[in-house]
């Protein structure tokens, strides 16, 4: 367990600066599960789509980017997924291998399933856009049988994002790494990243988001990522300490409420919360930005650090991928990271 927490009737104390523990004894420190796509983003910047005649490929998804963020930092990093038998899932097994992402998890798919891609315009540092491709993509064909017990009960902590619950097979692959996650007191992060392809109607997304967040430590995601989740049961204007009193009913201990250009904030189940700010940077794009967040947030908590600590990390790692021109290939190693924190300042109170 991270931090100095003291004993009660033989059980670690809540610590509200590091609420959540992590096993040192297991080789795995963050197991990602989901999404494995193309992302095909516009060399020429300043126009529309209709105008963009080249695009440069990276590997994307958000637990993709997630896990090869962490990596990057020194996680041991692992990956849960399927990709297409096909020239670009050989381009997305090579990539996770260079980037010291274990891939033994990643499973090949032989039914003539494609890979997700992901088209991106980039009109301007504030129009942005995503154009998708996701018709019998093979990350979604993810089923039960692909999952490990051994696996997961190998890693500190898993996250999964909620993509992956749109569609079945995947969905209830995802459960299941859910509840063996919790049956060997693996901690579980649960990035919302909300995606209105593939769902069918608002309540469905509700439903299965609200169903998976039961089981999850630690819940990250906008402001208007939780409204959607919440859209079911609360009818009242956004309140983000309703939200996490909500969620603290449950498992979490940990809930992150992102605002954007304004910050984010942080509650701990024991009522506090952590603030924190942005740091400028040039912006070449927005998107990006929540997965290196959450990605050097992790890191960070992994590693000891105080909920703030890590909540600046995040903050910092988004500044850096948003300045770039790629999101997988723009998340910042670890030198680059503290030397990033050292060289510029927090801009703070701005939620």
């Amino acid at each position: 367990m991270n931090g100095e927490a003291l004993l009660h009737n033989g059980q670690p104390a809540f610590d509200p600066v590091r609420p959540l523990a992590f096993d040192a004894t297991r080789p795995m420190d963050l197991v990602s599960v989901g999404r494995l796509c193309i992302d095909l983003n516009a060399n020429e910047t300043g126009c529309p789509m209709e105008d963009t005649m080249t695009f440069t490929k990276y590997v994307g998804g958000s637990p993709a980017n997630i896990a090869i963020g962490a990596a990057r930092l020194g996680l041991k990093s692992g990956f849960i997924g399927k990709i297409a038998s096909d020239q670009m899932g050989r381009f997305i097994r090579r990539y996770l291998q260079v980037n010291y992402v274990d891939d033994s998890q990643v499973v090949d798919d032989h039914t003539g399933a494609v890979t997700g891609l992901a088209f991106t315009e980039i009109k301007s540092p504030q129009e942005c856009s995503i154009l998708m491709y996701r018709d019998n993509v093979a990350d979604l064909l993810l089923t039960t049988a692909d999952i490990s017990e051994d696996y997961i009960r190998q890693t500190k902590a898993l996250l999964i994002s909620g993509t992956a619950l749109a569609k079945s097979p995947s969905r209830e692959a995802v459960f299941l790494t859910l509840e063996l996650a919790v049956k060997h007191g693996v901690t579980v992060f649960f990035d919302l990243d909300y995606r209105s392809y593939t769902w069918k109607s608002d309540a469905e997304t509700a439903m299965y988001y609200n169903l998976a967040a039961e089981k999850c430590d630690c819940i990250i995601g906008t402001r208007e990522e939780f409204d959607r989740m919440e859209q079911l049961f609360n009818e009242a204007a956004s309140d983000d300490q309703v939200t996490a009193e909500r969620w603290f009913g449950h498992r979490a201990k940990l809930v992150v409420i992102k605002h954007g250009g304004s910050g984010s904030i942080a509650y701990t189940s024991d009522g506090q919360s952590h603030r924190s700010g942005i740091f400028r940077t040039k912006v070449l794009k927005t998107f990006g930005a929540g997965d290196s967040y959450a990605s050097a947030f992790i890191y960070g908590l992994m590693i000891g650090e105080t909920v703030g600590e890590a909540m600046k990390r995040g903050s910092a790692s988004a500044s850096i991928v948003i300045s770039r021109h790629s999101c997988s290939d723009a998340m910042p190693t670890l030198e680059e990271l503290n030397t990033f924190l050292q060289e510029n300042e927090e801009i703070k109170e701005l939620v």
